[in-house]
């Protein structure tokens, strides 16, 4: 068998004994035409990311977040699960996961059909007001949107945040709405830099990863100490870790198997072979 053969073999004998929990990042979703940051369409890796000390602090960095995120929602509304998500939620059909930890905000992994999903930074699907803290979909206030700029028309290059590169002309004339119920801020629920994502939600994620066989660590580039972390824990219990990612990665170090090669083709043969 060439080497490729052989770790897919072991990675099935690791995931085959169950209980396995798995970690998700951007490049799980890369097949689904979404582009990330690192990996190998990181061609938006330079982006300055908005913060959350600008959003709320600045009308003109909110007008140009949500110009920016209304055509960036574009893309990623429409994305849908790959083989990757798909086999991922098989192997959880299967009953072989502990749960799944994922950095990812598109949404996809449910969308796929997998259950016990949680959203570390959040998802884009919903919005979060910062007044009364009434979550609504992400479609309601896409629909408000369009209403409130009528002949409005942009376009960009999106980035894996799901907003799009768009000129101080084209944000210029957008217009912002408030929260339908108390026209507070409205944010997406998502954990923006400089935000720290919520104490209970990291426990969640350290609870299954420390109650797991083992760790699967899926197109993620371990790159911040958000994803790492996870990978810190499982080597500090001797919990098994593998890693498929498309390039190396931060935990590769503590890892006990490491695969480079697409996310789509491997767990559709890792399930296969299950």
């Amino acid at each position: 068998m060439t080497p490729s053969t052989t770790k897919v073999a072991e990675l099935v004998e690791l995931v085959a004994l169950g209980r396995v929990a798995v970690l998700s990042g951007a490049g799980l979703s890369t097949e689904s035409g979404i582009p990330d940051y690192r990996g190998p369409t990181g061609q938006a890796r330079r982006a300055e990311p908005m913060t959350y000390q600008r959003f709320v602090g600045s009308a003109g960095a909110r007008r140009r977040y949500w110009a920016r995120s209304h055509v960036g929602w574009r893309q990623i509304g429409e994305a849908r699960p790959n083989a990757g998500h798909r086999a991922v939620a098989e192997l959880e059909r299967r009953g072989l996961l502990a749960g799944i930890v994922t950095q990812n905000v598109d949404g996809l992994h449910q969308a796929a059909g997998a259950r016990g999903v949680i959203e570390l930074h959040g998802g884009l699907d919903r919005v979060v007001c910062l007044s009364c803290r009434e979550r609504t979909p992400r479609a309601e206030l896409e629909r408000r949107l369009r209403e409130a700029n009528p002949g409005w028309e942009a376009s960009g290059q999106i980035n894996p945040d799901g907003d799009a590169v768009l000129t101080d002309e084209q944000v210029a004339g957008f217009r912002v709405v408030g929260c339908a119920g108390c026209d507070g801020v409205l944010k997406p629920d998502v954990v923006f830099f400089g935000e720290n994502v919520p104490r209970p939600r990291v426990d969640e994620c350290f609870a299954v990863v420390g109650g797991a066989r083992a760790l699967l660590v899926l197109g993620s580039s371990l790159a911040i100490k958000s994803g790492l972390q996870f990978v810190t824990k499982a080597a500090a219990l001797g919990i098994p870790i593998a890693i498929v990612n498309q390039g190396p990665t931060g935990g590769d170090a503590d890892a006990t198997l490491t695969l480079d090669a697409p996310l789509g083709p491997t767990l559709t043969d890792l399930a296969s072979q299950l």
